[in-house]
């Protein structure tokens, strides 16, 4: 069954056209890769689809289990199951990161005609998830992301996804600036998240360093805001040897 499903999209920022027809399935279950030089539109189609402002679709369908994701708003996105991992995440002074976690999860448990966690039994699942992520305590008492390293952030991203229990993971070049330790740490939360079952990531990267830890089932080459080829991890390793040149010549063509 097609977790996400995208054709012919279709779109621009400031009447500059970006994405230009692209088609995509990812299935329950599988991960997919996306690799391309910069420029090319891969943090494009990530914010496209969580629904991020001033990005216009000009053509083409998204869904989500068969739903139209994009008539949904942000906040609904999510709690459809769309999670996105910021390539930059930002900062958020003078909001505790316990506080930003918990109005999180209970926003989308809200929407999803759930029970809000209870403090208890938040503080639990948080502590529970922190551990498996090496995220310290203290960590979590700070603001949103304010004096965090490249990996803090991007574990305590890790950390917001494991909360909130997303169908399909979007990470936006989310090894970017990452020591090797970090790596390994962030690719462990996102494989445990994976191992569930019926989960689907979309993993968009420059390098192949990552793919090591987190296995894909399909890699794409995005050039010129389109897929130009795609295959098994055996494509990858073509990346990593050759570059892309030959792609950006064709599109360039």
């Amino acid at each position: 069954m097609a977790l996400l499903e995208v054709k012919n999209l279709q779109a621009s920022v400031e009447d500059n056209q970006i994405l230009r027809g692209l088609d995509l399935t990812v299935k329950a279950g599988e991960v997919h890769a996306i690799m391309g030089p910069n420029g090319s539109g891969k943090s494009t189609l990530s914010y496209v689809l969580a629904g991020k402002d001033d990005y216009e679709v000009t053509g083409g369908t998204a869904t989500l289990e068969g739903e139209d994701l994009l008539g949904l708003d942000p906040d609904e996105r999510a709690a459809k199951g769309l999670f996105l991992a910021f390539q930059y995440p930002i900062e958020i002074p003078g909001v505790a990161s316990m506080t930003f976690l918990r109005t999180a999860v209970n926003a989308v448990r809200r929407k999803r005609g759930e029970e809000e966690l209870s403090t208890p039994d938040f503080l639990r699942a948080v502590r529970e998830k922190a551990k498996e992520l090496n995220i310290d305590q203290d960590m979590l008492k700070r603001a949103v992301n304010v004096g965090f390293s490249g990996g803090e952030k991007k574990r305590n991203e890790i950390l917001q996804m494991a909360l909130l229990e997303p169908k399909m993971c979007i990470l936006d070049e989310t090894d970017s600036g990452l020591d090797i330790d970090a790596v390994r740490i962030v690719s462990d939360g996102v494989n445990r998240f994976h191992a569930q079952g019926g989960k689907g990531v979309l993993l968009i990267t420059h390098y192949t360093r990552i793919l090591r830890y987190i296995k894909p089932d399909r890699v794409h080459v995005f050039v010129g805001g389109q897929l130009v080829n795609s295959g098994g991890t055996e494509l990858a390793e073509e990346l990593e040897a050759e570059g892309y040149d030959k792609y950006l010549k064709v599109a360039q063509a």
